[in-house]
């Protein structure tokens, strides 16, 4: 069992005009982009106005990119082997190790750790991007969701009227992750970025004329970025 003291999320920005779209995550989620940094210049991190960083931009490679997440534990090369042990693959050890789960989602073991919450504001409203949804094919989902707990320790939160959805997290962490099956007939694992909001009007003009593109309203937003990846805010009440 792994239980991680942070977890950060990765957007891995498209191989064509990166910069561009780190500058639209920053201003997306209400952060401030760092110097980067990284032997090619790779790696940059969206900084709260306070408290420790829960979301980090990479150059990918080639393509469009995704998003990926970082487990913040002890020690990234045991960890990797409980996890292998688990049925994940082992991709890269760089003194952080690259991984993927046994249905193909990218995640990262790091030893960096944080402790401060962080805390952003956005305009009149609060909106904060704290959880990495799994998008799993159905022949997939109920494999993740058994190894997310087996790797994490944590039980999956679920609710009858949504069994398509399954709950990662503590009150102790500011990001969880959902884990939800799909309703297509994908074989392709992916992940996206969700977020909450005080206002979800105002959050969607926001996000409107910065670039994103509004696919549905229903109750929350589901959008896109201007380089095609999804993302999502729900409402909640403000506190």
């Amino acid at each position: 069992m792994v239980t991680p003291h942070w977890i950060t999320i990765f957007r891995d920005l498209p191989a064509e005009g990166a910069e561009a779209a780190a500058d639209y995550w920053a201003a997306a989620t209400g952060t401030r982009l760092s110097p980067w940094r990284g032997a090619h210049g790779e790696f940059a991190t969206l900084l709260p106005a306070e408290g420790d960083p829960t979301l980090r931009v990479q150059k990918a490679a080639e393509g469009p990119g995704g998003v990926h997440l970082d487990l913040h534990v002890r020690d990234p090369r045991t960890a990797a082997d409980e996890a292998v042990a688990l049925g994940a693959v082992e991709v890269d050890d760089r003194g952080y190790v690259a991984m993927t789960s046994p249905g193909g989602i990218a995640f990262c073991f790091v030893a960096e750790r944080f402790t401060r919450r962080p805390v952003t504001q956005v305009g009149t409203h609060r909106t904060a991007f704290d959880q990495v949804c799994l998008d799993l094919p159905a022949a997939l989902f109920r494999q993740e969701v058994q190894f997310w707990s087996a790797l994490t320790g944590w039980a999956p939160a679920s609710s009858p009227k949504h069994p398509e959805f399954a709950w990662f997290g503590t009150d102790g962490l500011p990001v969880s992750i959902l884990v939800q099956r799909l309703g297509d007939t994908s074989s392709v694992a992916r992940a996206h970025l969700d977020g909450r909001t005080t206002d979800l009007a105002a959050e969607r003009a926001r996000q409107e004329t910065l670039g994103a593109v509004v696919e549905s309203s229903e109750g929350w937003l589901i959008l896109r970025d201007p380089w095609g990846l999804p993302y999502c805010v729900i409402e909640e009440a403000d506190s």
